[in-house]
Parts: structure tokens; sequence; C-alpha cells
């Protein structure tokens, strides 16, 4: 597993105002749409291109497009929702696929309600988008699920992510896939109840409001 944190003042600056509990959620989903998209700026760089030869009104060159097959990102609903457009700016040729998964708050044990992905990701860069990359049980629930889709190249996209979080998932991957991990920031630790220090909070709630 690679891990990629982006060091950047406007991240920084973004990510500050995010934490910030007196944010709204007007604010905070856009300013998660805005970190998102310069995450994905680092998220990208190994995404498959191909040669194509082009005529610019000077001369013939050639220049480079993104390669086949598309791409595909997959946000973990809710939350991920709210990282969608933001990587779609970047990569709107992509396919986006879902995964609908929730942590169970008293065991930590992750449980998937919802998916709607390709049978077969053979061959296929994919992009998982989640706010919090917390215990990583979510996050390694969904790996799996795409590796036994045949996907062997996987980035996740997480706004921070806590040091438990990311061992876990190390250790759940091993040499089975070129997996890689692309965050604003790695927090400090895991309270008791499996939430992020500092951290954001309940990213879904953030963004969406509490539902009961």
């Amino acid at each position: 597993m690679r891990l990629h944190v982006a060091d950047h003042p406007l991240i920084a600056h973004k990510l500050t105002i995010l934490r910030d509990r007196h944010t709204p959620s007007a604010t905070f989903r856009q300013l998660v749409d805005e970190l998102v998209t310069l995450l994905a700026y680092e998220a990208t760089r190994h995404v498959v291109v191909t040669d194509v030869a082009i005529n610019t009104p000077v001369a013939p060159t050639v220049g480079r497009k993104m390669g086949k097959p598309q791409p595909i990102v997959v946000p973990v609903l809710r939350a991920g929702l709210g990282m969608l457009e933001g990587m779609t700016r970047l990569l709107p040729t992509a396919e986006v696929g879902f995964l609908g998964m929730k942590r169970d708050e008293d065991t930590l044990q992750v449980e998937t309600y919802a998916n709607r992905l390709p049978e077969d990701l053979s061959g296929r860069q994919c992009f998982i988008l989640d706010p919090m990359l917390a215990t990583g049980g979510t996050m390694v629930a969904a790996i799996d699920y795409l590796l036994e889709s045949g996907a062997r190249d996987v980035t996740c996209v997480c706004l921070v992510a806590a040091p438990e979080g990311l061992a876990e998932v190390e250790k759940a991957v091993g040499d089975r896939a070129d997996v890689s991990v692309v965050v604003a920031a790695v927090d400090d630790h895991l309270n008791d109840h499996g939430y992020i220090v500092p951290g954001l909070g309940d990213a879904g709630d953030r963004l969406y409001g509490i539902v009961d």
C-alpha cells in the first residue's frame, strides 16, 4: 500500500475550516467539493493515458488522452457522495459506481446494504471516495468488494485518516493488489468510539444533516 499525504497551503486552509465545528453544512459541502478536486489531482497522477496524433492550428503533434478502459469512481454512500462532483470534475469521462456501506456504532462492524458496480472490473482503475478512514473497516470492505470483481488497481481518496485505519488497510491488502491512499491529513488517533481525533466529526451528518 502506498500513502500520499497532499501537502499544499490551500489544502491545509480548506481542511482547517472543515474541522471547525461552527462551519455550516452549506460551507462544509462547498469546501469538501473544492478539497476533493485538489486531492483528485494527486490521486490521478498515474491514470492510464495513450498517445494520440493530432493537428494543432500550427503543426501536427502527438498528445495524450485518457486510455481505455475508463476508470471508475466509487463513492461509499452516503458521505462519499459529497466527494463525487469534485472527483468527476477532473475525470469527466469516468464511470460512476456506488457502494452502500455503514458502520455499526456499537460493534464497529461494516454492513453492505447496496451496490451498483460492473460485475467485471478487470483492468479498470478504481477510485474509492470516503471522507474518513477511521478504523479501516469500511475501506477494507470496499477494497475487498472491488478486488473480488477483478480490480487490481485501487486508489482510496479520503479527507482525513487515522493511523490505525491506515495500518488496517495495509494489513488487509497485503500484496494482493496495487492500492494507494491519498489524504489531506493523517490525524493523531482514534478515540474510544472509533472517531478520528481531531478529525471532522461525522462527515455524513455535517454534509447532509443528522438522519434519525
